[in-house]
């Protein structure tokens, strides 16, 4: 059983995190396929709103720089973005790993195919 998510983000929060990652994207030398499926090129994507409305449980979105002492230990060695499941025996483990967002190509619905699908 699940009983809530923490997705993060491969970029820091903030302006300067946000600003830095936007340039970095642009000239290539950045890359987070979660922000490609939450966000459009202006803003979060409405469908992202409605599919989180959908899950049933809730999901926090975190950049890199926002974690807990509890999220680093689960996250050890895992490369971001990724998606990190909470049970209720208070046990974090992976959810969707860093390669495998990636094959969503930025898209919502293949993105919840592919939590719910687990």
């Amino acid at each position: 059983m699940i009983v809530s998510y923490t997705a993060i983000y491969n970029a820091n929060g903030g302006i300067a995190g946000e600003v830095r990652y936007v340039i970095g994207h642009l000239f290539g030398t950045a890359e987070c396929a979660l922000c490609d499926i939450t966000h459009s090129p202006i803003r979060r994507k409405p469908e992202w709103d409605r599919m989180l409305q959908r899950l049933g449980v809730p999901m926090a979105v975190l950049h890199r720089n926002q974690l807990d002492a509890a999220l680093i230990a689960a996250l050890g060695t895992t490369p971001l973005p990724a998606v990190f499941a909470h049970h209720p025996d208070g046990s974090i483990t992976v959810a969707l790993t860093a390669g495998q967002l990636r094959t969503l190509g930025g898209s919502v619905s293949e993105f919840e195919k592919a939590l719910i699908g687990r």
